[in-house]
Parts: structure tokens; sequence; C-alpha cells
């Protein structure tokens, strides 16, 4: 049921479906129940932005279904848990707005550029927009930028596997089009 809400919500949006919630965030409904926005925002991969955007059908549809099957809820709904991830969050976002290269922010952690890419992704998944076209521009010409981008604008899902297979495995590497898709999220879904 909520993945056909999230179809009909994406097609009056004109958006792709994962854009509106990506599959983890409908099975985590699926198994919590949110009923009201504040619920909603504690779902992995649902921030302030995506809740107030586009919760209000999936809480009432939720309200619905928990009503219906009489479904016993837990009395409070287990806060994601933030740990000391945060504190890298953080740090990235604050070196995004400063324009600092991926790479760099990588080395002064002791990470992987893979790593510093996933954590952006998941910031990006909370509802939380950056703008790292200042990178993508740096390590992507701009007619790559481009196709990749306007595959995810009528692409069924986010799979990188998905673009290789579509735009040929020789043509980009996993880390740009993880990057394009950090970029389209963020200004499409945020």
């Amino acid at each position: 049921m909520l993945k056909t809400l999230r179809k009909n919500v994406a097609k009056q949006k004109n958006l792709p479906p994962f854009v509106v919630f990506q599959d983890p965030s409908l099975e985590e409904m699926a198994t919590n129940y949110p009923i009201t926005i504040d619920e909603l925002k504690n779902i992995t991969g649902v921030g302030t932005g995506k809740a107030t955007k586009y919760g209000k059908p999936f809480i009432d549809l939720i309200k619905k279904y928990v009503d219906e099957n009489e479904i016993e809820r837990p009395d409070d709904m287990v806060v994601k848990s933030v740990v000391n991830k945060s504190g890298l969050k953080v740090h990235i976002i604050q070196n995004i707005d400063r324009r600092i290269s991926l790479d760099d922010m990588a080395k002064s952690k002791g990470l992987k550029l893979e790593d510093i890419i996933t954590e952006i992704e998941s910031i990006v998944a909370s509802g939380t927009r950056v703008d790292i076209q200042y990178y993508i521009n740096e390590v992507i010409d701009e007619e790559r930028q481009d196709e990749v981008y306007d595959y995810f604008r009528t692409a069924e899902n986010d799979s990188i596997e998905a673009v290789i297979n579509e735009l040929g495995e020789d043509e980009y590497t996993v880390d740009e089009i993880r990057l394009i898709r950090i970029k389209f999220m963020s200004e499409v879904a945020n």
C-alpha cells in the first residue's frame, strides 16, 4: 500500500518514486507505523524536510490501516540513534559549505573517498540539502554529469547497477554515479 501511495504521490509531483521515499524508509514505516509527522521524522531516511513535504498522505494511510486492523503500536516510537557518527556528519557538512575537496575530507579523517560519499548519501537521505557541485565539476565533465542526472529524472529506482546497465559499464565509475545521485537527490528530493 505504501509503495502504491509513493508511486501516486511521485506521479502527481512528476518525480521518480525513489525521490519521495526510498524502499528502506517504506519498510521501516510498515514496521513502526508512524502516525504523526514527528514520528515519521524518526524513520530512517526521513528528515524534517521530507516529512513535511511528502509525509501527510503516508501518515494518514498508516493511521487508517492501524485503526482498521486494530494494531497496537508501541507507546513510544524508538528514536534513531545518533551515536558518534553525528560528529562526522557535522564535519562533512561544514567542509562542504567551505567547498573543501571530498578527497581532502577523507584524508583528514583517515577515511576512503567511498566512506565520505556514503556519509553524504546518509545526510541527503535524511532530508538535508548539500551542494557538492563544486567537487563534481572537478572530477566529472559537464556532459557526463548531465547524462547521469537526466537518467535519474526518469528512473524507476536509484540503483547504481541500473545506471551502469543503461549508460554502459565502461562510461562511469560507481563513485561518479553516486556523486551525481547525491546531487539529484539533494536538489529534487530535499
